[in-house]
């Protein structure tokens, strides 16, 4: 069994990668650390897992683990990881973005690799270090790595996503309240996502010459999920570009291609992506 570490668990991201494990087959988690909540169950910041496990936060950190996440705010990795020095065996996955971008890939000689597996699967199995993708910038990446890897994406690309309000994490703002958010839709940040760093890196490894890209980030009156329309200039038939997409995902196993049109429920509460494709004849 791999045993796994958890570094601050009591958000939304914390409380999925708990779920996750305890229904994992090969991983068992051996703790899940907290400041404020050392000593308290789990299920205090993650009541549906009541009945699932007792397992309770704790004040120490075992690093001895063969796995630790990072689920801490952005930048908090960076500090704690200069503070706590793991086993040289151990890995580490932090979700946050300190350390997504290339500039920003190395700490005291440990080199992260971007962690979005469709694009990196060789490197994150050789890894040590490893820096998950952002929400958006997973979805978006998704919907356009095939185009890239066939260098067709020289044209500028548009588009619009829509994110749930978990996406803002457990911490609250002016626009995370209900009163806010229920029977409210706004975007934010527009042209100017922190996302499109990686977004941009990550295509331009594939192909060197990329159309610029215009973002429209949005907030959605719904909890889960991301649903991101993109479109740009495809000289190809849809036939050529289904194709594409299925060579390109052939042994991706959690991102699926249809025909049929998408929406948001077929995804939600699963690690899956799901790709639609349309041609404007």
């Amino acid at each position: 069994m791999i045993k796994v570490g958890i570094i601050g668990g009591s958000g939304y991201t914390g409380g999925e990668l708990i779920r996750i494990l305890l229904n994992h087959q090969q991983a068992t988690i051996d703790f899940v650390f907290s400041t404020t909540r050392a000593g308290k169950k789990i299920t205090t910041a993650h009541p549906d897992l009541l009945g699932v496990s007792d397992l309770a936060f704790t004040g120490e950190v075992n690093k001895e683990v063969d796995v630790v996440f990072l689920c801490l705010g952005h930048g908090n990795s960076t500090s704690f990881l200069k503070e706590n020095e793991f086993s040289a065996h151990t890995k580490i996955i932090d979700l946050s973005n300190d350390f997504r971008l290339a500039a920003d890939a190395v700490l005291d000689g440990k080199n992260f690799v971007y962690g979005l597996p469709e694009l990196r699967r060789e490197a994150i199995e050789k890894a040590t270090y490893i820096a998950n993708p952002g929400c958006f910038a997973t979805a978006i990446q998704l919907a356009l790595l095939p185009l890239a890897k066939d260098n067709k994406l020289d044209k500028p690309v548009h588009i619009n996503a829509v994110t749930g309000s978990t996406g803002a994490g457990v911490s609250l703002s002016a626009t995370s309240h209900f009163s806010w958010r229920n029977n409210n839709v706004s975007w934010y940040k527009p042209f100017t996502h922190q996302h499109l760093g990686e977004i941009t890196e990550s295509l331009q490894s594939l192909q060197e010459n990329t159309g610029e890209i215009f973002f429209l980030p949005n907030r959605g009156n719904f909890t889960r999920g991301i649903l991101a329309t993109a479109y740009t200039t495809y000289e190809g038939s849809l036939e050529d570009a289904y194709e594409l997409y299925r060579a390109f995902y052939k042994d991706a196993a959690f991102t699926q291609i249809s025909e049929t049109d998408i929406n948001l429920k077929q995804v939600v509460n699963t690690n899956q992506c799901h790709i639609h494709l349309h041609k404007h004849k």
